[in-house]
């Protein structure tokens, strides 16, 4: 039997998630997760399966379930950077701030032009009450020109921060 290539197995778990990732476009987050369980059951290796599992328990309220599928993810995909900015996200939500800022910082290490990456760690810094470190990043994802509803709740948030 031939050895399969690692881009042949990427390309195998990328089509073996893409009806879930069709449901969740669709919102239909539980059905999704029904399809992710049963991808996971067959690959516990799919990457891709944990992110969009932490993106739909994420959507259905289950935030700690939701950082698990995500640091799954990154334990298979450790570059996958949609992965670590959600994580940064979820981390925040949670309170674990500190946790938080770790994960956007490896974010913005890994793609420092990345808007959503400078977005996460601003927010994280904001969260933790650092005002010039959140700041710093929040300028850095505005130069990025974000899109009209986030520009908006960054300019709106800045405007509150006193240094």
């Amino acid at each position: 039997m031939l050895a399969v290539s690692a881009m042949d197995r990427d390309a195998a778990q990328w089509e073996a998630v893409e009806e879930a990732a069709e449901l969740m476009h669709e919102e239909r987050f539980h059905e999704a997760l029904r399809v992710l369980r049963a991808i996971l059951t067959v690959d516990p290796q799919n990457g891709y399966a944990f992110f969009f599992l932490g993106q739909a328990l994420y959507e259905v309220g289950e935030i700690e379930p939701s950082r698990d599928a995500y640091r799954a993810c990154l334990m298979r995909a450790p570059n996958h950077l949609g992965a670590r900015i959600a994580l940064c996200h979820v981390e925040r939500k949670l309170g674990r701030h500190r946790e938080a800022i770790k994960e956007g910082m490896i974010a913005v290490d890994q793609s420092p032009h990345d808007g959503d990456a400078m977005y996460a760690v601003g927010i994280a810094y904001a969260a933790r009450g650092d005002n010039p470190a959140a700041r710093r990043y929040l300028e850095a994802f505005l130069r990025a020109k974000p899109e009209l509803e986030t520009r908006l709740e960054v300019e709106a948030l800045l405007s509150t921060m006193i240094d």
